[in-house]
């Protein structure tokens, strides 16, 4: 058995590399990453940015609840108190007058910051609909939204309502610059963008290489089937012991090569032993004939000539026959006339067709049946199969020996079993794995040649086949043999028959 070590031993196989398995495996894996880093890049960014807008927000409303510490409002006015020789609490005066804005009800500006101004300052309307704005507890009055100035720079504004002493409305804004955050997030979206072309091309070789190594094996497989052919079907692929997928593959074309390797030898071997078969009675009718031709003198002679030529012609047809019966069967072409068939019935008429043989033979025929077992089956084939089993019994048994027959139930639910044992000659355990095998013939010290044309249990592993069902057989030298048919009935689908084989392993025609 030859196993491959190397793809080497293999030519390389041509293809085509943008419609190659690998390419289009590698661009997937690309693509896939492409899309990928994309939607890593956009939700981290978001997330960024949202973070950034979320602390600028929760900064704004602490700086607005701040203001309302140092700003009051004295005829119709806003001042800021504050104590000029605490430098902290000027400077944070000063940050929130930064960014701020304060008006009247009508949106009258009473106070503003140059970057508010250029902001812009809110309408009429706005204002309005700020300060209509509803209390909600546990918030800040108003709302929060961002504003940019006219060089684009982000401002995170919060503005609401305050109202002085004599129950007047005025609207008041207060924000902080987004710019350092917002560059944080655009910093971040630079570099990602720039790593992400690396990144690509870093994926692009990964993908390249894992595609090229997930596929050697396949490739492998690849080669190994473009050089096999009839005369090196033994040639095997090493797994690689992963137990995976593609080891799973190697190992069904390994299966495949060897199931092909047996089919090529039995048509190997069905040439020669055909060849065998007819080349001998050929050789005899061709040598009688001549020996009748230049020695034979009178009409008896001439007749004795002739009568043992027919005889090898007979047997000449009696192979064809049987040779063409087999090869319709195998082929389909023999329709079979399924029915429900009581093997009791059919194992006792074929029994008695046996007794005047087995009598002459000094054979005891017996048979053991139950009532009751049905088979789905084609009663002329089913009928052959047990001729065929009963001749082999008959004639491998010497006399004073016996032959008996069983039919009952099977080894499961849905099962019948026929059973054919004698007390014969026996067959030698390296003869039992071919006598299923096409004109395969056993020799002992015994019965020195088996007579016949050895196709007998041919066409009974093939009937049992075709029927659903299996065939064993039993046997030692000297004390006989059994052959054990199971057959379903045909009703509910049967259980597996615990010593159930597959026909096709014993039909090796």
């Amino acid at each position: 058995m030859a196993w491959l070590p190397q793809v080497s031993r293999f030519p390389p196989l041509r293809t085509n590399l943008v419609h190659g398995l690998r390419f289009r495996l590698a661009v997937s894996y690309v693509v896939f990453f492409a899309v990928l880093l994309g939607a890593i890049g956009l939700l981290a960014r978001q997330n960024l940015k949202n973070e950034a807008d979320s602390d600028m927000r929760a900064t704004a409303e602490a700086d607005w609840g701040a203001v309302k510490l140092y700003l009051n409002i004295k005829n119709e006015r806003p001042y800021w108190i504050v104590d000029e020789t605490d430098p902290e609490e000027a400077y944070l005066v000063e940050r929130l007058r930064h960014v701020y804005l304060f008006t009247d009800a009508d949106g009258e500006v009473l106070e503003d910051s140059p970057t508010y101004a250029s902001i812009g300052v809110d309408s009429p309307g706005e204002i309005r609909r700020i300060l209509s704005l509803p209390q909600t507890e546990g918030l800040p009055q108003g709302e929060t939204h961002i504003r940019r100035d006219k060089d684009g720079t982000p401002y995170m504004i919060h503005a609401g309502s305050m109202v002085d002493e004599h129950k007047n409305k005025y609207f008041l804004a207060i924000g902080r610059s987004l710019e350092v955050p917002y560059r944080a997030v655009d910093g971040f979206t630079r570099t990602y963008l720039l790593l992400t072309p690396v990144m690509l091309v870093l994926s692009s070789m990964l993908g390249w290489w894992l595609a090229g190594r997930a596929l050697g094996p396949v490739n492998e497989v690849a080669q190994a089937a473009h050089t096999i052919t009839g005369s090196n079907l033994r040639m095997k692929i090493q797994t690689r012991g992963a137990d995976d997928e593609l080891d799973h593959l190697i190992d069904s074309f390994n299966r495949m090569t060897e199931r092909l390797d047996q089919s090529f030898e039995q048509i190997r071997r069905f040439s020669t032993d055909v060849s065998h078969e007819l080349r001998t009675p050929l050789t005899a009718i061709r040598g009688q004939l001549e020996v009748a031709m230049f020695t034979a003198e009178t009409p008896d002679q001439y007749r004795e000539a002739m009568i043992n030529a027919l005889e090898d012609v007979e047997k000449l047809s009696s192979i064809v026959r049987a040779l063409l019966l087999l090869s319709q069967a195998e082929s389909g072409q023999l329709a079979l006339q399924k029915a429900p068939l009581n093997l009791g019935d059919l194992a006792a008429e074929v029994v008695d067709q046996f007794q005047i043989p087995a009598e002459e033979k000094g054979v005891l025929l017996s048979a053991a049946l139950e009532p009751g077992a049905v088979a789905q089956g084609d009663r002329t084939q089913i009928e052959r199969l047990l001729s065929n089993l009963l001749s082999n019994a008959i004639k491998y048994t010497p006399r004073g020996g016996s032959v008996d027959v069983r039919v009952g139930a099977g080894s499961g639910p849905g099962w019948v079993r026929l059973v054919v044992a004698d007390s014969g000659v026996g067959i030698s355990a390296e003869n039992l794995p071919h006598i299923f095998d096409r004109f395969y013939r056993v020799r002992n010290a015994q019965t020195n040649l088996v007579q016949g044309l050895g196709l007998g249990l041919s066409f009974v592993a093939w009937i049992a086949e075709v029927h659903g069902g299996h065939v064993d057989v039993e046997s030692k030298v000297g004390e006989g043999s059994r052959f054990t048919v199971e057959l379903p009935t045909g009703g509910d689908k049967p259980a597996t028959a615990p010593a159930e084989r597959a026909a096709a392993s014993l039909h090796q025609a």
